[in-house]
């Protein structure tokens, strides 16, 4: 390309490697890199802050975290025409600033497990990725028993980090090492620690962020509606989150992790059916998820049956756990071989499947492999009868070909305690249970994919009269795009009564929505109360009442009469969100 005339080869030797080659970029990337490095002037230093399309730093920069990779040769997908990789709070105001005057989006990506690939690809929106993966530190303060988090951190990196500085303190967050801060801490975060702690979210204590003026607020500057917002209600529709400051959870020097497996043959059904009615009741100290996946069995029916592993963490010894097995779930027969007494942050590397390995594998970013996912998710609210379970388990055992994981994790302990309004979680007194219908594959043709996608959806068709309505509800951080990109349709799915909330906070720090992905929070156009919203939906239920006793009316003349006086039966509702 020929160069801007404001750049100069030593800046370009910062922008990129020595063996890149520069297409020529158009107006819009000269204009936002002329305007980047005069915001982040940068000097000697050797960091790469830019990598360009068409170079082989862009795309190992691109890749490096991809966690979904059914994304990345999509056709019906847009990559990001520069990524920017921040390597102090300055660049992502920088990138902010710059993006905004010159026409540009920004995607926002932290540890890339974005269920749907939103961090780092679009369906058509012209933008960059800010990759906070190089803003990672993590300070703990032993003394208040809090920590400063980046959020370019992953969760491994954050429970080592605690556990270096105190083997009694962790924190309540995911099980998946890899998982990027920013965005789990957003979405709610839920993990072994919930039923004692709470969600991720309601340990957050403070914030720093960058606004969509470019500015560095923390919980004091931006207020408590803002700050409400970003810690359960996804803050890439917010802003660029650039740490949490969180409250730590105190643990045992010992606790105890378990997996007992049972098939079809050993009662399997019964037990998952009498551990939803345990499960949320269970000592708060105690975790116990189930996982159920069909698999292979020469002497079952059909050479098929199912598997279900009751996966968990008890915080304490196991002497204490059997007495608390042994009094609410004896019929699983839990004994004392089953035990597996270790330190908590053993039992991360226990739940990711990393027992036996060095705790400094939870410092390794990287996935052993590349593979594809797609996952759904439901709540529970009343327990799932032993003939559903078996109508279930068929369904799972007759496709062989579709390698799926029901993961079914345990609500209640402090959960319930909490209201549903005080973060955008909602999801509190009255669930029994979260599922996550997960599956993956190695294979990257289109037409597996679109089986694998197709057969996901009938399994979530199936499920349906047995979990949660009105809305039927799905977690934030396991995002569907089956949902839709309507806001009025996914937003209530996942936050419910909250979803108008977030709206309004949109309206207020971001009401040209600036900060959006295709399903990201909306503004609200035309601000109103809640109790003004909640007249309006209650007016419009009660037109919808009216309608249908009109079309049920067999005489003309009432029809007519009744049509004259509620002519409103003609009027859609309008939309209040952009």
């Amino acid at each position: 390309m020929a160069l801007p005339t404001s750049l100069s080869l030593a800046i370009l030797s910062i922008l990129l490697p020595a063996n890149s080659t520069i297409d020529s970029p158009n107006a819009t990337h000269e204009s936002f890199i002329r305007c980047f490095l005069d915001h982040t002037r940068p000097s000697n230093s050797s960091a790469q802050l830019l990598y360009m399309p068409n170079t082989t730093a862009y795309d190992a920069v691109f890749r490096s975290s991809i966690r979904n990779i059914r994304f990345l040769n999509s056709s019906s997908t847009t990559k990001p025409v520069l990524i920017v990789s921040p390597t102090n709070e300055s660049h992502v105001q920088a990138a902010v600033v710059c993006c905004r005057k010159h026409g540009l989006r920004v995607r926002v990506r932290s540890g890339g497990h974005d269920y749907e690939g939103m961090s780092y690809v679009s369906e058509g929106d012209r933008f960059i990725i800010v990759d906070l993966a190089a803003l990672r530190s993590i300070t703990v303060d032993a003394e208040h028993g809090t920590a400063w988090v980046q959020a370019g951190a992953t969760l491994g990196e954050v429970y080592y980090t605690i556990a270096e500085k105190n083997r009694t303190v962790g924190f309540s967050a995911g099980t998946c090492p890899t998982v990027g801060v920013g965005g789990h801490f957003s979405g709610g975060g839920i993990g072994t620690l919930s039923r004692k702690y709470g969600t991720a979210a309601d340990n957050i204590v403070d914030a720093r962020l960058v606004d969509v003026n470019g500015r560095i607020l923390d919980r004091e500057s931006m207020g408590e509606d803002y700050f409400w917002a970003i810690r359960g209600g996804g803050a890439a529709s917010f802003g660029i989150v650039l740490s949490y400051k969180i409250e730590l959870n105190y643990v045992p020097p010992i606790v105890t992790a378990f997996n007992v497996i049972k098939t079809l043959k050993q009662d399997a059904t019964k037990l998952v059916t009498k551990w939803q009615q345990i499960g949320p009741n269970l000592d708060e100290n105690l975790y116990i998820r189930v996982i159920s996946l069909a698999i292979d069995d020469d002497e079952a029916e059909g050479n098929r049956t199912i598997q279900a592993v009751f996966n968990s963490l008890y915080l304490g010894t196991c002497k204490e756990l059997l007495t608390v097995m042994g009094s609410s779930f004896p019929e699983l027969g839990f004994e004392a071989a089953d035990c597996n007494e270790m330190s908590w942050l053993e039992s991360v590397l226990f739940f990711a499947n990393y027992s036996g390995r060095p705790t400094e594998v939870l410092l390794d970013r990287k996935l052993e492999f590349d593979f594809s996912f797609k996952a759904k998710s439901d709540f529970v609210r009343e327990p799932v009868t032993e003939t559903t379970l078996e109508e279930i388990w068929r369904f799972l055992m007759e496709a062989k070909d579709e390698p799926v994981l029901l993961f079914m994790e345990p609500f209640g302990g402090v959960l319930n305690e909490i209201a549903e309004s005080a973060t955008p979680f909602p999801y509190r007194k009255g669930n029994l249970y979260i599922i996550q219908y997960y599956m993956w594959w190695l294979e990257t043709d289109m037409e597996t994919t679109e089986r694998h996608l197709s057969w996901m959806r009938k399994l979530y068709a199936l499920m349906t009269p047995y979990v949660s309505k009105n809305p039927r509800a799905a977690y934030l951080n396991y995002k569907d795009i089956d949902l839709g990109r309507t806001a009025n349709v996914w937003g209530p799915k996942y936050f419910k009564n909250n979803f108008n909330r977030l709206a309004y906070v949109k309206s207020k720090v971001d009401p040209h929505n600036f900060f959006r992905n295709e399903q990201s929070i909306p503004p609200i156009k035309s601000p109103k109360t809640f109790d003004e919203r909640e007249g309006e939906r209650e007016r419009e239920r009660e037109r919808i009442l009216r309608c249908h006793i009109i079309s049920s009316h067999s005489n003309v003349q009432q029809v007519s009469t009744l049509a004259t006086t509620e002519n409103l039966c003609l009027v859609g509702s309008n939309s209040n969100y952009m």
